[in-house]
């Protein structure tokens, strides 16, 4: 088998309950794959796009369990590893896991490459302070328990990366976490940005608000976001879903609005007319911040993870250093009396892929030089 002649190729995703980042990135690795074989442990398909709902979608045994719309399939996230491991992989010539959790712990078959495009290493393993392990502790789990699931994960985690061939990283940041806990190289190409979707409106002036693009979940802090601006009674409107939401409501003032999921249109017009994207977590790259940029608007972004790469400080946006209440009132205080360019914010965005440059992007990955050495190397122990 060499790169040439590949006719199977498996695509494997953590889970599919919504369209996010991860999931825009899967949506254009299967327009590459149309005919492709769609893993993934549990998916909700009045959830995801029509394009994605149209590939052949195979599930895991955790889709089986959740026998309640009200119950959280994380909580069996212990699961999660034997799950991926349940997958059948032996009839592909080309394994693709798009990966936060355990996607890229499938096995593969005697034949087949794998790559990983890696969104970060597990972040339930390696991020103690993880909306699962919160939620452990509401029901009474103990620190010891906890403990010993995290030391689970962690050594699960670290065998399942050598079941990747080639490892391709969503940011520099991540590039940094596959070093440090996989000591594995990758190789960086960002994530799709529609940039030509994402435009400015010269027409539309900005609406005195501060915007959030998030999923209402604790490790993404939007309750310094809501602490800030109860204080401070600036006008944010936030844009997203979670199990999070009736809590964050309940502490917020009424100058914050939650307004659900958006679809395209309407978070284009949020963005167009935000005085500022406001970024209060510590992301891996951060396609909001992106998009947010690419229609002109700057970001006040946490100083830490892929904001460092996608923020420039005081010409795109600006830095918060503390993921506190204090700290982001500090930053806004500041931002008020800056001036910024949208050309110039624009001109940051365009720095990265948009759709069409990712694909190609993700194509001359597979069809290189490097990957077809790992092909042919397979090939020979076939003979």
């Amino acid at each position: 088998m060499t790169i040439n002649n590949i006719e199977r190729v498996a695509i494997v995703h953590d889970w599919l309950v919504a369209m996010r980042g991860g999931e825009k990135v899967l949506e254009a690795i299967c327009e590459i794959y149309p005919d492709a074989d769609l893993y993934t442990i549990y998916c909700l398909r009045d959830k995801i796009s029509r394009q994605l709902s149209r590939m052949r979608i195979k599930t895991s045994f955790i889709q089986r369990l959740v026998f309640s719309s009200k119950q959280d399939f994380r909580f069996y996230l212990p699961l999660f590893p034997l799950a991926a491991e349940s997958f059948d992989m032996r009839n592909y010539d080309l394994i693709i896991s798009t990966s936060h959790c355990v996607a890229k712990g499938v096995i593969p078959g005697p034949k087949a490459p794998h790559i990983c495009y890696c969104h970060t290493p597990m972040r339930y393993a390696w991020d103690f302070e993880d909306d699962y392990f919160g939620r452990m502790k509401s029901i009474g789990a103990t620190k010891g328990l906890i403990v010993l699931l995290m030391n689970y994960l962690r050594k699960w985690d670290n065998a399942a990366s050598s079941r990747v061939n080639e490892f391709i990283a969503n940011s520099q940041n991540t590039a940094n976490r596959i070093k440090r806990y996989y000591g594995r190289e990758s190789t960086i190409i960002y994530p799709p940005v529609e940039t030509d979707y994402f435009t400015p409106d010269a027409r539309q002036k900005t609406g005195g608000f501060f915007l959030i693009i998030s999923a209402l979940v604790p490790y993404k802090r939007i309750d310094i976001a809501i602490e800030a601006f109860n204080k401070t009674g600036d006008q944010l409107k936030i844009v997203g879903n979670g199990p999070l939401r009736k809590k964050l409501q309940k502490k917020a003032h009424p100058n914050i609005e939650f307004l659900g999921w958006a679809d395209k249109e309407i978070l284009r017009e949020l963005y167009r007319g935000c005085d500022a994207l406001v970024f209060t977590q510590e992301e891996d790259f951060g396609i909001a911040a992106v998009e947010a940029q690419a229609c002109g608007r700057p970001v006040i972004a946490y100083a830490k993870g892929g904001a460092l790469e996608v923020v420039i400080n005081k010409k795109t946006g600006l830095y918060f250093s503390e993921q506190t209440s204090d700290s982001l009132i500090s930053a806004l205080q500041e931002f008020k009396a800056l001036e910024f360019d949208p050309d110039l914010i624009r001109e940051n965005a365009l720095r990265f892929n948009n759709k069409e440059a990712f694909k190609e992007n993700i194509r001359k990955y597979v069809t290189g030089n490097k990957l077809t050495e790992v092909c042919n190397a397979f090939a020979k122990t076939l003979v």
